[in-house]
């Protein structure tokens, strides 16, 4: 079984709720079915910019952490959005809006795909934000299933 790529499209300044949905994907990598990139993945002394276009050419799947800071970021908007939505639009790569934070966000051209949290509830509007990572896992894992499953009839 090939692993699946999943490329992480976030803002800064949400560092840590980014880290915190990258603990509720163990399953997915510990099973063996995925491998989670961030930016973090770069080494010092590599060029930035062409290591996030790799890895966002490689991925399949694209999770776009959603915040007023993810729609604040030319670097999203101009480069890593542009892509994302142009492989979605190809077939060649499936893309996830996992909203964050309360912004507004249902004018933005991500607005037209199935968002998570189910029914698009930001994550930090949860009273157990764990119910939020959750509920985005499971969903997740549903994708990854679904995908190794066509995958594997090709």
């Amino acid at each position: 079984m090939k692993k699946l790529k999943i490329f992480l499209s976030y803002a800064h300044e949400d560092e840590a709720m980014k880290s915190e949905l990258d603990k509720y994907l163990i399953s997915l990598k510990r099973l063996g079915k995925v491998d989670v990139w961030s930016d973090h993945a770069i080494m010092a002394g590599d060029v930035w910019d062409d290591n996030i276009k790799h890895a966002l050419h490689e991925a399949d799947i694209i999770l776009l952490l959603i915040s007023v800071d993810f729609n604040n970021s030319n670097y999203i908007w101009e480069q890593e959005l542009k892509v994302a939505m142009e492989r979605h639009s190809q077939g060649s790569a499936r893309v996830i809006p996992i909203i964050l934070k309360e912004c507004i966000w249902k004018d933005f051209e991500y607005s037209n795909l199935q968002a998570l949290p189910d029914g698009g509830v930001p994550v930090s509007t949860f009273q157990r934000p764990e119910q939020a990572y959750t509920n985005i896992a499971r969903r997740i894992t549903d994708v990854v299933d679904y995908m190794i499953k066509l995958n594997s009839l090709n």
